[in-house]
Formats: structure tokens, sequence, C-alpha cells
């Protein structure tokens, strides 16, 4: 774990009680003296270093040492217009797209999308808590919703789209933005709308899932 998110880092003390006292002290076996990172929600890129000053088994104690300004992100932007999938696959994904850098996705409703789906944003911060304690980045996904692929495609016009046909995906092709399709793939009415666009797709001659392809085009924007 790089750091551990508290609403009270940046105060000269903080206590920790719960579930974190029990991560800290019961498993990772923190004593009193050592010196733990933290940071707040508020402003994820300054990190504070406490030292664990008295645990007396139901709640810990630490004393601020020092403060300094350390961002940590990805030195590429991705954007990804994300054609509407099942809520919970996101999740499934979703701390693997946090630590790869991932800088926010639109959720875009496509022909072949199920209506009905609702996503749960609160819950997507909560799950992305987890994992930027855990690799480090300094700041959350940024998430948005279209009501059309028409609609994002007319302000997203240097996109690359992935979809069967055009031209292999290279990693050193420059993009920002990159649209991924829903379960089924895209409906021909959609694709009249790609002429102006770059249709890409990958080397491998097997069928992803909406979740890989995601997660493949973010590891090869690393």
């Amino acid at each position: 774990m790089k750091f551990i998110l508290s609403s009270d880092a940046g105060k000269p003390h903080l206590r920790l009680s719960g579930d974190d006292y029990k991560y800290v002290i019961k498993v990772r076996r923190h004593v009193v003296g050592d010196t733990l990172t933290f940071r707040n929600r508020m402003n994820l890129s300054q990190e504070y270093r406490y030292i664990l000053e008295n645990t007396d088994g139901r709640q810990a104690t630490f004393m601020l040492e020092s403060q300094s300004d350390l961002p940590c992100e990805s030195t590429k932007k991705l954007h990804i217009g994300w054609c509407v999938i099942d809520p919970k696959t996101v999740e499934k994904v979703l701390p693997m797209l946090t630590e790869m850098g991932v800088t926010k996705i639109t959720f875009i409703q496509c022909h072949r999308s199920q209506r009905n789906f609702r996503f749960d944003y609160e819950r997507f911060e909560r799950i992305m808590e987890s994992s930027i304690m855990q690799c480090g980045r300094t700041s959350f996904i940024e998430f948005s919703e279209s009501a059309s692929l028409s609609d994002f495609l007319s302000t997203h016009m240097d996109c690359v789209i992935l979809d069967f046909g055009g031209e292999v995906l290279n990693t050193d092709e420059v993009y920002e933005t990159v649209i991924i399709g829903c379960e089924g793939g895209f409906h021909e009415s959609e694709r009249s709308l790609f002429t102006n666009h770059r249709v890409r797709h990958f080397s491998s001659p097997m069928i992803l899932r909406s979740e890989s392809a995601a997660i493949a085009v973010a590891a090869s924007h690393l």
C-alpha cells in the first residue's frame, strides 16, 4: 500500500480505528515509531508522513512529521468512450483501469446497449479509493455520459474506434480518445458514422469481450 486515505490527513494529529486500524496494526503489523504515509482525497497531490505514536488495541494515534507535494499521474491521457455495458462488469475492471492511468470514461448509449442500466458513481469512487491507495495514483477517473454514439463522435473527431476492419492499432499511434463497443459490437447503422474516423483493431484473431478490450487498450497506452 502506497498511502492511506484519511479525511484528517494534514492535521497535526490523526487517529485510525475500525477496519483501517485492523489493517495497519493487525495485518501490516506496524508498531510505535513507524512512519506511514497518508493523503487526503480533498488534495491528493499532498503527501503527509506521520509517526505512529500510540496504539491501545482499538485505535492508533499518529503525529505529523512532514508534508510534500508529490503528485503521481500517468504521462499519457486516455479517454475511453465506452458503449454501455452491465455496471457490475465495469466494477470488476475498474481497479485495473485506475492503475493503468485511464483519465476519463464516458458511457455511451449505443444501439445494442441495454437501456435499464444505471451507474452508481459513488460506488465506483469507493472501488477506486482502494485502487489508488495500492498503486499510488493521486487522482480519480472522471466519469460522464453521452446520449448517443453520434453525439460523442461529433465532439471527438480525432478519436480511435476499436472495431473489426481498418488497420491494426499500433502502440506508437497517437490518440487520447478511444471508443469501445458493448457486447455484440456496433450496429451497421453506427458503423456508417465511422467514415471520417480512424477504425482500428487488435492483431489478435480472437474476439475480445468489451471489458477485455478496455483493459487491452489501456495497457497498450501505458
